[in-house]
């Protein structure tokens, strides 16, 4: 949606005198890319006289909100911030407006959106959210300590190379963590980070007659792996620790190496944010030589819920910071290394963009390298790389999360833990109907 949409919609209003009515309340996650829209957003008010109320969250206090309301139609947002899982599953039960004006704007260019990620917000063809940023996931590293420790990052590593190198840059005296990964349970927390982890080494959720797995050896292999690597490597209280904090600690020189969001990217080469940010290299997630590397897809985007009284303005608000013109206004206010990444065809084909951001090819690698249909090393009855698409998955996966939280935490075995997750999931899943 270009400026000159923006102006005509403004006059409108203003000729119809329904500007200062019309409000719209949008909840969105605390990541940095969201508040600086909110930031930002002024500007769309100025142009449209339309208001915007924001109730900004943390990760697993937002979905845990958003999904409470739209499952009663409740009507307290107008826009929600959704992600990949959440966009098919809720256009199925007709909880989303579909953005059919959006989708047949020229301007807007639906087309440009990168496949991978149109693909997954989209329901028959038609598309139920626009992504706001895409991203997978990748390692980030100190490329300083990576040199003191003697050793070179590849640029696809396998998990025994990030095992030894994180041992390695590990400094306890000097307050540096060889690695910093995810612990605080959620679907989308942990679970996000062991799920595409576990899929390298061979292990997947269910089988193809949706019996659980988590009594294999591949998901042995996989929890082993990551808790003796907190234990040797990882921060202290890493069970708390999350997207943001993780990003925290790596920007204050205390992660060795971090393997999260791709989006992350811009904020720990950020110079006014990272004291780290001309010592970053980048590289593939870890992978076993089985054919699979841990890295996830995701799109957080937004989307209308059914329930909302102002769809036709909230469309406009979302064609603003979904556009390309965005990514442009964001370049102007910030440069062009801290635009939404992952979106647009594009912005990957933008030399402004490939100057700028040293991280852009191989961002752009990890999520074409990621495959929703085929997320697992043997078949499986679901899609999804780091979740399973399946209404029951949100529950059953923070279910879990808890439980190897609890592990990384030290308050019970990495057997314990697993088994507990094969009996509850299996439980869950017999519930469902999945299970016969």
């Amino acid at each position: 949606m270009t400026a000159k949409t923006l102006f005509a919609g403004a006059l409108l209003l203003a000729l119809t005198g329904t500007a200062s009515a019309q409000t719209l309340t949008i909840a969105t996650v605390n990541n940095g890319d969201m508040i600086r829209m909110q930031g930002l957003s002024d500007q769309f008010t100025e142009e449209t006289g339309i208001e915007l109320n924001w109730v900004v969250l943390e990760e697993n206090t937002l979905r845990q909100n958003v999904t409470t309301d739209i499952a009663t139609n409740g009507g307290q947002y107008d826009i929600m911030t959704i992600g990949t899982y959440e966009a098919p599953i809720w256009a199925k039960q007709g909880w989303l407006k579909p953005l059919d004006t959006l989708s047949a704007d020229a301007n807007y260019d639906v087309d440009d959106i990168l496949p991978a990620i149109r693909g997954g917000l989209s329901l028959d063809g038609k598309l139920y959210a626009a992504p706001f940023y895409g991203e997978s996931s990748f390692i980030m590293y100190r490329t300083d300590l990576m040199e003191k420790a003697g050793l070179t990052m590849p640029d696809a590593p396998t998990w025994e190379f990030i095992g030894e190198a994180a041992r390695a840059m590990t400094d306890r005296a000097n307050d540096i963590n060889g690695i910093c990964l995810r612990g605080k349970a959620g679907w989308g927390e942990n679970m996000a980070f062991l799920t595409a982890m576990s899929n390298s080494f061979g292990a997947r959720w269910f089988d193809e007659n949706w019996q659980p797995q988590f009594n294999t050896p591949q998901w042995k292999e996989t929890l082993d792996t990551y808790l003796s690597l907190m234990a040797d490597a990882g921060p202290a209280g890493a069970s708390s620790n999350g997207f943001n904090e993780n990003l925290t600690l790596f920007q204050q020189g205390k992660c060795g190496m971090w393997i999260d969001a791709t989006v992350a990217a811009s904020f720990v080469t950020n110079p006014n944010d990272s004291t780290v940010a001309d010592k970053v290299g980048f590289a593939q997630a870890p992978d076993t030589g089985l054919g699979k590397r841990g890295n996830w897809l995701w799109a957080w985007s937004l989307a209308i819920p059914a329930s909302s009284q102002n769809a036709e303005a909230a469309e406009q608000f979302i064609g603003w910071a979904t556009s390309k013109d965005y990514l442009a206004t964001v370049a102007e206010a910030e440069g062009w290394a801290n635009v939404p990444p992952g979106t647009r065809t594009s912005l990957y084909e933008n030399p402004d963009y490939q100057a700028a951001a040293p991280f852009a090819a191989m961002t752009l690698a990890s999520i074409d390298s990621a495959d929703p249909t085929a997320p697992t090393v043997d078949p499986v009855p679901y899609t999804g790389v780091q979740f399973v698409a399946i209404p029951e998955f949100a529950g059953i996966g923070t279910n879990v999360g808890q439980l190897f939280s609890a592990a990384l935490a030290g308050q019970m075995s990495a057997d314990d833990a697993l088994a507990q997750a094969q009996e509850a999931t299996t439980r869950d899943m017999t519930r469902a109907g999945y299970i016969k």
